[in-house]
């Protein structure tokens, strides 16, 4: 017997280094290449028609003995990549892998035309091949089809590798996602849960009456978030643009217009850093309703998880990281001072005063700019001393206005903001606020930001006219809030960076 399996192979700079050096891998699978052209053989073939998955096999039949298959008559056509085989000479044992699963298949020489035999003889794994045949029970009781047709649908020149070892190996499964879907089904399952779970939110938001819609991805203006756009230019227009930080001001732009519930799950792009919490491009899902407060979108964010845990995950309690998370609603509230006092067990002059916290931050090796304002300052120290120890569902609220540019103030206190981040698991999920709908002090609020971003903080956002005009027509009170898509598939996939969420994240070059 001769077994093909896929054995120790690592991938390195786009080649599989097993059985020898890659090129001859690669040589060997172009000479049956050209053996197959010679007999006449469609390496690529236009369609194949499939009836049955290899889930819908195991589910109808995966509970017949072999007396009941020997019954059914019926020939089935299945599709799929050739991921294991063994030879026996004239016959062989596959396993095929679709979308759904795999399945077992014999191919023996005087099942199939001698054509086709020829054909799969110089076959390898990682071929895309079509079957059609019935189904039968090994001497292992192993449910399994035998080939009446063959049929070759796509000829792969690449080795595939089994797993993957050491941090190169990592970083290629992010540069050669394609691999990594291959090989890997958890990997797989990851983001079939990730689709699963916006499918969840957004069934969520229509049955509340929100209206899903599509705002600008390419702005004369960015706004929405503090944050560092990506610039382009338009030939045509002959005018510079911006990839949208946010979809903030457009969605309130339509409340204005009368669409008092609207939501839009969306890409957006920030020129920063890469880490294990930030990609430059990334998913939000922004959700603006009038007449409510922030107040009211905390219970709005409690259901949309539940009703998101119902529908994917079907249990509120689960493990991020070796650590025991608790969704169950209701979820913990608190101001970011109080939180600065119970957690970050900080003295009480640094509320009362910008230099005993500048000098706290500094101690702490926080990064301070001389134009950074209290405000500023407190939620640097919040972040550093608060943020990396919520690790269950926590509403965080009171945030400086300083800090919240777009936010409503307070009405027992001016100088903080109508607002909440939610954290769990120690990252920020979610932000909101009841929105900011007076013009004049929006556009006060700009005026600043414009001069932070003068001073050199190039994430102070710009002034929008036209943002402010549309306020000057009247926008009811509202409230709003962005919930970060790649971090709650992050938590509910126990995934630890956020590259492991996204299907092509941001790479550095190779060196």
């Amino acid at each position: 017997m001769t077994q093909w399996v896929v054995s120790n192979n690592k991938i390195k700079d786009g080649f599989c280094a097993t059985m020898g050096k890659p090129s001859t891998i690669i040589e060997d699978r172009t000479n049956k290449i050209e053996k197959l052209r010679a007999n006449g053989v469609n390496l690529y073939p236009a369609g194949y028609r499939v009836d049955i998955t290899t889930e819908e096999i195991l589910e109808r039949f995966g509970d017949m003995d072999e007396q009941a298959l020997e019954q059914e008559t019926e020939s089935y056509s299945v599709a799929g990549r050739i991921v294991s085989r063994r030879d026996f000479g004239k016959a062989s044992f596959i396993h095929i892998k679709d979308r759904t699963g795999r399945i077992q298949a014999y191919v023996r020489k005087n099942k199939i035309q001698p054509e086709q035999f020829d054909t799969f003889k110089l076959m390898d794994i990682g071929d895309f091949v079509g079957l059609k045949g019935s189904l039968f029970r090994t001497k292992t009781g192993e449910l399994t089809l035998v080939a009446e047709d063959l049929t070759l649908l796509s000829k792969s020149m690449r080795p595939l590798p089994e797993k993957w070892h050491g941090l190169t190996d990592v970083e290629t499964r992010y540069r050669q996602r394609y691999v990594d879907l291959i090989m890997n089904d958890p990997v797989r399952d990851v983001f079939v849960t990730r689709s699963r779970i916006i499918q969840a939110i957004r069934e969520f938001f229509i049955e509340k009456d929100f209206l899903e819609v599509e705002t600008p991805m390419m702005q004369p203006i960015p706004g929405g978030a503090t944050a560092r756009p990506f610039k382009t230019y338009h030939n045509a227009l002959g005018m510079d643009l911006y990839m949208r930080v946010a979809p903030e001001l457009y969605l309130k732009r339509l409340v204005v217009g009368g669409l008092e519930r609207v939501f839009e799950i969306n890409r957006n792009f920030r020129n920063e850093g890469l880490s294990i919490k930030h990609n430059p491009e990334f998913t939000m899902m922004e959700f603006y309703m009038a007449y409510a407060t922030y107040e009211d979108l905390m219970v709005l964010t409690e259901d949309v998880f539940g009703h998101v845990l119902e529908q994917v995950v079907g249990r509120q309690v689960i493990e991020y990281q070796g650590k025991t998370i608790d969704l169950s609603p209701p979820w913990k509230r608190i101001s970011l001072f109080d939180s600065l006092r119970e957690t970050g067990k900080v003295e009480e002059k640094i509320f009362d005063d910008r230099e005993p916290a500048a000098a706290l931050a500094r101690g702490l090796g926080i990064p301070i700019q001389e134009r950074d304002g209290h405000g500023q300052i407190l939620t640097k120290l919040f972040d550093h001393l608060v943020e990396p120890h919520l690790l269950h569902p926590t509403f965080v609220t009171g945030y400086p206005t300083e800090v919240s540019p777009l936010s409503r103030r307070n009405d027992l206190n001016p100088e903080l903001t109508d607002r909440f981040e939610l954290f769990i698991g120690g990252r920020e999920i979610a932000n909101a606020f009841t929105e900011l709908n007076d013009p004049v002090d929006q556009k006060g609020r700009f005026e600043k930001q414009v001069a932070l971003r003068d001073a050199g903080d190039k994430e102070a956002l710009f002034m929008d006219e036209d943002y402010v005009t549309a306020l000057e027509y009247g926008m009811p009170p509202t409230a709003g809030e962005g919930i970060g898509i790649d971090r709650v598939v992050m938590l509910l996939t126990d995934s630890p960076s956020i590259r492991d969420v996204i299907l092509f994240p941001q790479m550095r070059p190779k060196e």
